[in-house]
């Protein structure tokens, strides 16, 4: 059974950014099928917002192709709960909403910023654990 994930924002600016690190790792297999990818309207308006701000070498166009890719591979999952705010930073709300309705793990470089899921059962990540928790090295 392949594993559910929500890739926080993070953890996508850091693989557009560079094509060495984890993060890229990660993003590459998304095509492959190794886990299956979840996001939200919320999700990916964020990340066209945060790409967007010319914080990668990418054209709006390159930006745009990246996250319709990601939508063809993902579960588009919809959000109705009214629990906020639960984490510090409300902007993370909405990742933790949709780990809970997709049953997910969440992958992060900020895993600090998500200590309040336990009550949940959902497990944060970084994506170098996530991919040694699929046998695949970093």
């Amino acid at each position: 059974m392949m594993p559910n994930i929500v890739l926080d924002t993070n953890v996508l600016v850091a693989a557009l950014k560079s094509s060495r690190g984890v993060s890229f790792r990660l993003l590459s297999l998304v095509e492959r099928d190794c886990f299956v990818l979840h996001v939200s309207t919320p999700l990916v308006t964020e990340y066209e917002a945060v790409l967007k701000r010319g914080i990668t070498a990418l054209l709006a166009e390159e930006i745009d192709n990246v996250i319709d890719f990601l939508c063809s591979k993902a579960v588009l999952d919809k959000i109705f709960y009214l629990w906020r705010p639960v984490l510090k930073d409300p902007d993370d709300d909405f990742v933790l909403e949709l780990a809970v309705k997709a049953n997910a793990t969440i992958v992060t470089w900020n895993v600090a910023d998500f200590k309040n899921t336990a009550r949940f059962d959902i497990i944060v990540m970084t994506p170098r654990e996530f991919l040694a928790s699929l046998e695949v090295q970093p």
